[in-house]
């Protein structure tokens, strides 16, 4: 009997495989039973101006972020493809490394060709920083490594000979970088040394006969690690090193150095290798460099904050190392801006396509033979996005707000840019990998098919955690400055200015026992509960430390052993900073609809933060029953938020090309129809 099943079942399958059309579809069957997508629009309304809320949120340059968009998706090279009747653009990633390589420096030619990069580099001020910047941001939308391959470029290579070089160097580099004759790179990083710059081990000398400086690889670990550009396409690399004259180490300066001839070739003196295949990012040709006595002419050092006098003799106006190290650094920042800004595009992109997807398709009845539910009508689904949407509104306004004060900088602001853009970078990169992930888990099977992005995107985006900076350290850093700027005040008996540390010249708060609906949307007990969580958290830091410093360790130790406190710190001093920015986008709106769905989407970022952190319920802020009352509430705002859904993804201003093809016509483009 089981022979004669398992001739059946070879017949069958045999028929099957000979069969040239689909089977026919049974008659009892008809169409009007399968499920078929309903786009959200059709039930979804806009209960405010999508327009006007997305120029809330791209803050800037909305006009030229829509110029570039329609650049990528006229030409081929952007990968136009068809599914469910739209058209998509994204790269291919099922190219080989060297395929996505070369096809990244296609699209970079062509965007060089319809003036893209026009004043990068040549125009100055804060609107053509701006415009910089917001074209940046929509190359990230397309594709990561495209924005890293032209940050590197122009914001790491051009910014260093911009920031760190003077008139020569200006003369001969910059327009020549903007117009991709010297393609360059940046070489910091090296295989022993990332984070601590300080201690990178690079050595350069110089030789007084020949008016040279003479750079050198003295062991394996000092070989310049993860420089984007090197491994195939870059002529020139920024190199950081140390410098010694007359056998003094002057510490960390910048020299520029060329790598490659015009035809490609690697120079004489340099060792190149391929940093390898990659889990996201391989459109960038990631390399490592060796430097064997290379002899570079004298005026290679960029030279605005130190200089070497033909005989041989060291000049610097900045005495202080430590200080001159500062200067070096400095400008540098810029990286850490544009870092957070792609990180909450990306997190846009993931929550566009999440939420669209979950107002189409549908799952399970919730009465015996109702109707399946729309994803985004469950409330668990609801918890798992609309506070990440709301977060991601919030850290729009930061990004912006971060923006906006560097492109203003002066050297006077130069402190607080570095500690603002070290917390920002941070929490935003964070909170993009986490919104990442979660949208992937909620489109189900579908986020891990490549062309659906979401799952993609995680891979490409990691590395932002660690690079220009890991997060970890950069939040080290801020609550460093936190702990010198009290201390400062306190020695000084002065009242605290700057660093968003004010609110502590004023009584402490006072927070209600009860915690009603009203009172935890109210925006002054929003701003009084974050300010309370900072300066408390700061207050017990600082008393840490010293009372421990007191017994004779180190203030650096002291820093090591608290890592639990100076954490929480930093992350109550970036949180209240980034609800800060939504407040003063909230309080120049005039009435109307945009500000009260605003003003929803405020009091979910302030709650959900409220609740994500023990801190409070630790140190006895708030009660046991607080809590629980926090977190009834951010589910009755998931509620209210879940009819603006819609509205609030499509004000990302995002264009449906850009997305994929779940976020649309889910069950066309898997049609066999498609194929």
């Amino acid at each position: 009997m089981s022979d004669n099943r398992a001739l059946r079942r070879a017949h069958v399958l045999a028929n099957h495989i000979l069969q040239s059309n689909p089977p026919s579809s049974n008659p009892s069957l008809s169409r009007e039973l399968c499920l078929q997508y309903s786009p959200p629009e059709l039930n979804e309304s806009y209960g405010f101006d999508v327009k006007e809320m997305r120029k809330l949120l791209d803050g800037h340059n909305v006009v030229d972020r829509d110029w570039i968009y329609g650049l990528m998706m006229q030409s081929n090279l952007f990968n136009r493809k068809e599914r469910g009747g739209k058209i998509f653009v994204s790269p291919d990633y099922n190219q080989t490394m060297e395929q996505q390589r070369e096809i990244t420096m296609k699209r970079i030619w062509y965007l060089l060709e319809n003036g893209v990069f026009k004043g990068w580099l040549t125009e100055t001020g804060p609107e053509a920083e701006l415009r910089k910047l917001a074209l940046l941001e929509v190359c990230g939308i397309y594709d990561h490594s495209v924005s890293i391959k032209v940050g590197v470029h122009f914001f790491l290579w051009g910014n260093a000979v911009k920031f760190f070089g003077t008139k020569r160097h200006h003369e001969k580099w910059l327009k020549n970088t903007e117009d991709y004759v010297v393609k360059g790179c940046f070489a910091m990083t090296e295989l022993g040394h990332g984070s601590n710059v300080r201690g990178i081990e690079t050595v350069t000398t110089y030789d007084p006969k020949t008016e040279e400086f003479v750079i050198n690889t003295p062991c394996e670990s000092a070989q310049k690690y993860w420089i984007g550009g090197a491994a195939n396409h870059a002529t020139h690399t920024i190199v950081f090193s140390q410098l010694h004259i007359n056998g003094t180490n002057q510490g960390v300066h910048a020299f520029i150095a060329q790598i490659r001839d015009q035809d490609g070739s690697i120079c004489p003196n340099i060792r190149i290798a391929d940093c390898g295949h990659k889990i996201g990012l391989n459109g960038v040709d990631n390399g490592r460099i060796w430097f064997d006595n290379l002899r570079i002419p004298r005026e290679n050092l960029l030279n605005a904050v130190a200089d070497v006098s033909s005989d041989g003799k060291y000049v610097s106006s900045i005495k202080d190392p430590d200080q001159r190290f500062g200067a070096f650094m400095a400008p540098l920042t810029s990286g850490r801006v544009t870092i957070a800004s792609s990180a909450i595009y990306s997190a846009k992109v993931g929550l566009s396509i999440a939420i669209r997807y979950s107002l189409s398709r549908r799952a399970f009845s919730v009465t015996a033979n109702g109707p399946e539910v729309l994803l985004l009508d469950y409330p668990s689904h609801q918890r798992r996005l609309l506070p990440l949407l709301a977060k991601t509104y919030a850290m729009s306004f930061a990004a912006n707000e971060l923006k906006m004060i560097y492109v203003k900088r002066t050297p006077e602001t130069n402190k607080a840019i570095h500690v603002v853009s070290s917390g920002f970078k941070a929490v935003l990169t964070w909170h993009n990998m986490h919104t990442l992930q979660e949208c992937r888990e909620a489109v189900g099977g579908q986020g891990v098919k490549t062309e659906n992005l979401v799952g993609q995107l995680k891979g490409e985006f990691d590395v932002q955690t660690t690079f220009e900076g890991d997060n970890n350290v950069l939040m080290q850093q801020v609550s460093k400055a936190l702990f010198a700027e009290y201390v400062s005040c306190k020695k000084r008996n002065k009242p605290f200015k700057g660093l968003g540390l004010e609110h502590m010249n004023s009584p402490r708060p006072v927070l209600p026992t009860q915690l009603t609906s009203s009172t935890l949307r109210c925006s002054q007990f929003q701003k009084s509960v974050f300010c309370l969580r900072e300066r408390d958290l700061l207050e017990r830091f600082t008393s840490e430390v010293a009372e421990l410093q007191g017994r004779g360790e180190s203030r650096e130790f002291l820093f090591l052993l608290n890592h639990q406190l100076s954490e929480d710190l930093s992350k109550a001093f970036t949180e209240k900073a980034i609800l800060q920015t939504v407040l003063d986008a909230e309080a120049k709106l005039p009435p109307g609809s945009v500000k009260d769905v605003l003003g929803l989407v405020r009091s979910m970022y302030a709650l959900i933060s409220l609740e994500e952190d023990p801190s409070l319920l630790r140190y006895g802020h708030l009660s046991r029953d607080n809590v629980g009352d926090v977190r009834k509430e951010v589910s009755k705002l998931c509620g209210e938020l879940r009819p603006h859904a819609l509205a609030l993804v499509a004000s990302f201003g995002i264009p449906d090309a850009f997305l994929s093809p779940i976020a649309f016509n889910w069950v066309e483009a898997n049609a066999w129809s498609s194929l």
